[in-house]
């Protein structure tokens, strides 16, 4: 951070408990815009095997570069599709700006097939062009964007064309501040489907005593992956080199990279399911050390190893450092790791509001200001993973409902879901979640990718004050400015974020940056850390307004936001 960043002094408990909250209303508008495509993702009532639980992301991009947010929502299979159906796609929606998403998946490039996962971006090979890679059950694929068509470059890159693996969350990170975006991907565990056993033929293979689907603890567990870019679109293998591929038991799920501790190197944690989970600290000579255990992120608050699925990064307290939230299992509760510095984290689960709920299995997730008070909210998106078991066990709902918890400025939340609109408390199997404004009047939209379902589109119609969006692009450093922080000062608040690539459960979010900024009228300064540590800085940018801000140029574009908002 520069000099002039100072930690905003928070609220008195007291004041913060006494708030009310705003009128937040979310409806699902999905269908009215045009986004209907059907998850196709293991079995509707019976699952027999694991692969058929962990569903599939989406992903929020300007594909085309016309400067409207795109949809992509990531498509899997099943063990049983009859005979001659083709296997179910990918769908890519591309943003008319006249209130409509158009389905452009059959031109798009992305070829479905198979038990493809989750989805991050990222301009790898610096073109201007922001490419995807879709992880699978299998091998994952990099797909080019040649202009806003994609093409399936995997072997070229020199990335595994055939194999057996799970890969699941990934990100696009810098991990070398080389100006070449690499790429970090999770596995979950090692599965095939001719020697996988069936449902109760173990003890793994129970819930609650009814007789469901083997895993994980039935399976062997399997080692994350790094690739570093080399250039001229090819990628190498450093995993073992890295240090990625850690010592011990990890089923690896979700992936986000940020820089927890502040140093200008991205840092990459990884939410493991019912085993500890890693948290890689970059050492800055192109190796990482798993510091998770003395840092505090590895286990729940009683040392416990958690069903983590889904993780988010970003500052909830507005102290100006990284923190982290990530969804767990049922009979569990989403855990929060307060970044107090140092590479310590504190659990503040209980203390900030969120041990409360141990009915939902968790998996997308978000910090975001849906009311744009300048502090960060949390949403998450739920859903069972065995259909079989709303019949079979009283109380247990495999369709189940959205959490959202809003910031009580304090260090604490209020869970405000039951009065947050409809669109919340629907009942849903929601894996994926990512977050974009799609309407461009400056304020986010969530997409939740639904298994088996079509997905949902969030709006909040709820009131909402003042804020300022920003983008950036890279020049020296990476083009996608992944691993670029800003730092906003408005209002007596301090507020800091990322540009990210990957995270949520398997999904990719808008690059742009959101603040909120309340009653405020602008931005009394905006800081930039590019990627590769250099700094530029900006005084009084009035709010409501998109500003895109170029490596070494500054601001380059400004528009408000339209005035019906």
């Amino acid at each position: 951070m520069g000099s002039a960043v100072k930690v905003a002094p928070r609220s008195s408990p007291k004041a913060a408990v006494d708030l009310a909250a705003p009128a937040i209303d979310f409806r699902d508008v999905a269908s009215s815009l045009g986004l209907s495509g059907r998850n196709v993702y293991g079995g509707e009532t019976r699952k027999r095997y694991i692969l058929e639980m962990t569903g599939n992301g989406v992903a929020i991009l300007d594909y085309d570069n016309d400067g409207r947010r795109d949809v992509l929502l990531v498509n899997g299979t099943r063990f049983d599709l009859p005979d001659g159906q083709a296997q179910p796609r990918h769908y890519l929606y591309r943003n008319t700006g006249e209130g409509r998403l158009g389905d452009v998946s059959a031109s798009s490039g992305l070829n479905g097939g198979g038990w493809a996962q989750g989805v991050c971006a990222g301009d790898y090979d610096n073109d201007g062009y922001t490419d995807l890679l879709i992880t699978h059950y299998g091998y994952n694929r990099l797909y080019r964007n040649a202009g806003g068509k994609f093409e399936d470059v995997t072997r070229q890159a020199g990335l595994p064309a055939s194999g057996e693996r799970w890969g699941s969350g990934c990100t696009f990170v810098d991990y070398d501040r080389d100006g070449l975006l690499d790429l970090f991907v999770s596995n979950y565990v090692r599965f095939r489907p001719g020697e996988a056993v069936t449902p109760g033929s173990s003890p793994f293979c129970f819930w609650k005593g009814v007789a469901v689907f083997c895993g994980p603890k039935g399976f062997p567990t399997d080692t994350n992956l790094l690739y570093h870019n080399e250039g001229s679109g090819r990628f190498r293998d450093v995993s073992e080199k890295s240090g990625v591929v850690v010592q011990g038991l990890h089923y690896s799920l979700g992936a986000v990279a940020s820089d927890f501790d502040g140093d200008g190197w991205p840092d990459i944690y990884v939410a493991c399911d019912s085993t500890p989970s890693i948290l890689y600290r970059n050492n800055r000579d192109g190796s990482f050390s798993d510091v998770s255990v003395e840092a505090g992120t590895a286990y729940g608050d009683a040392g416990q190893e958690e069903g983590s699925m889904g993780v988010a990064a970003g500052d909830f307290d507005n102290d100006a450092r990284i923190d982290i939230v990530k969804t767990n299992f049922m009979d569990e509760t989403s855990t929060l790791y307060r970044n107090l510095g140092d590479w310590f984290f504190e659990d503040a689960t209980i203390t900030a509001g969120l041990g409360v709920h141990t009915k939902y299995v968790g998996w997308g997730v978000a910090f975001v200001d849906f009311d744009h008070d300048g502090w960060k909210d949390i949403l998450a998106v739920n859903g069972h993973i065995y259909p079989e078991i709303s019949a079979a066990v009283k109380g247990e709902e495999y369709r189940q409902s959205k959490l959202l918890y809003w910031n009580l400025r304090n260090g604490a939340f209020r869970d405000v879901t039951a009065k947050a609109g409809p669109a919340l408390t629907a009942g849903a199997v929601s894996r994926g979640l990512a977050l974009g404004d799609l309407d461009g009047d400056g304020a986010l939209e969530v997409v939740v990718s639904n298994m088996n379902e079509p997905p949902s589109l969030l709006c909040n119609k709820g009131e909402k004050g003042n804020a300022l969006v920003i983008e950036l692009v890279g020049t020296r450093s990476n083009r996608s400015a992944i691993g670029g922080r800003v730092t906003v000062k408005a209002g007596g608040l301090l507020q800091v974020d990322e540009v990210r690539s990957g995270s949520s459960y398997a999904s990719q979010s808008d690059f742009r940056l959101h603040f909120g900024l309340g009653a405020a009228s602008e931005a009394e300064s905006v800081e930039v850390r590019w990627p590769n540590d250099s700094i530029e800085q900006f005084l009084e940018l009035a709010a409501n307004q998109f500003v895109t801000i170029r490596e070494g140029e500054g601001i380059v574009k400004r528009s408000p936001f339209p005035p019906s908002r």
